[in-house]
């Protein structure tokens, strides 16, 4: 049984984590009021813009000229890989890491052999976990979610889009976690460049529409800003499903402390009672010898 002394330290220092995981909960919970609103914000925005460029492109030859739109033969590939900076956010980060593995692993396994995949990492933990498996990072944003705003990631998607039309890369898929609520975050492997066709453009009416300015010149200037849009939506996903990981991830702690420190308080008691015992049976032994004396 351990002394009191090494039980009691042990009390002192769960006592302590509990206390900062329960400012840790409370921190995250405000932060994920906020991320909620910007996503939530976001959403019908991002699914507007998508569809009118789905509606455009089904009545616009230009669509197909597009250089984001240009299919070509995969050799060379760009993973967008959506983390934290930081961790104590329980399955989060692990989750999506994982996710693109099994990406790489099952859509880009020749490309993989042969070298040619490559990571651009948002956020730390991202950069770190492909970093120490070989992978090449090609670009780390860390501190994005520190200053979270649609410039950040704007360089970013620009950054991928000179990429493609380069020709350095021939698909960039992106891997980050869709907030749904709280205790719930799912995750979302989705292809970026070349642009995906959408479903509302395979079933979409043919309209006589009038263009002003041209066909090109709106679909030139929908499909970057679309990117850009979805890039900035899946980090805002990202952000929310992140706090919503973390305040489980401290609730679940602050709850586990609890119950350790209960066991830790029963195991101080009975020593503390033991203790006290053989200390009352020293002194009835030593009144004993000295009346037999």
């Amino acid at each position: 049984m351990p002394s009191l002394k090494e039980v009691r330290n042990r009390i002192v220092s769960v006592n302590s984590t509990q206390q900062i995981t329960k400012a840790m909960k409370m921190v995250a919970a405000a932060k994920l009021r906020r991320a909620q609103d910007s996503i939530v914000q976001m959403r019908p925005f991002a699914r507007k813009l998508s569809q009118m460029l789905s509606t455009v492109s089904a009545t616009a030859d230009a669509a197909q000229t597009s250089p984001y739109k240009q299919v070509r033969i995969v050799e060379r590939v760009l993973i967008v890989v959506v983390t934290s900076d930081r961790g104590l956010a329980g399955a989060f980060n692990a989750n999506v890491t994982k996710a693109t593995m099994a990406l790489i692993n099952e859509k880009y396994a020749a490309q993989r052999a042969a070298g040619r995949v490559e990571i651009l990492a948002i956020g730390k933990r991202g950069s770190e976990f492909f970093n120490r498996r070989g992978f090449t990072v090609n670009g780390t944003y860390v501190d994005t979610f520190t200053r979270l705003s649609f410039a950040t990631v704007r360089q970013a998607a620009e950054e991928i889009m000179k990429a493609y039309t380069e020709g350095r890369y021939d698909a960039v898929d992106v891997v980050y976690n869709e907030f749904k609520n709280i205790a719930t975050q799912i995750i979302r492997a989705e292809p970026f460049l070349p642009v995906p066709e959408q479903a509302e453009t395979k079933n979409a009416v043919v309209n006589d529409y009038i263009f002003e300015p041209s066909e090109e010149e709106i679909i030139n200037e929908l499909i970057p800003k679309t990117l850009k849009i979805q890039l900035y939506k899946a980090v805002l996903e990202s952000n929310a499903a992140e706090h919503g990981a973390r305040m489980t991830a401290m609730d679940k702690a602050t709850d586990n402390a609890g119950e350790l420190l209960k066991e830790l308080k029963l195991v101080y008691n009975r020593s503390r009672q033991a203790a006290i015992t053989k200390e009352i049976l020293e002194i009835v032994g030593g009144a004993e010898a000295l009346s037999a004396k």
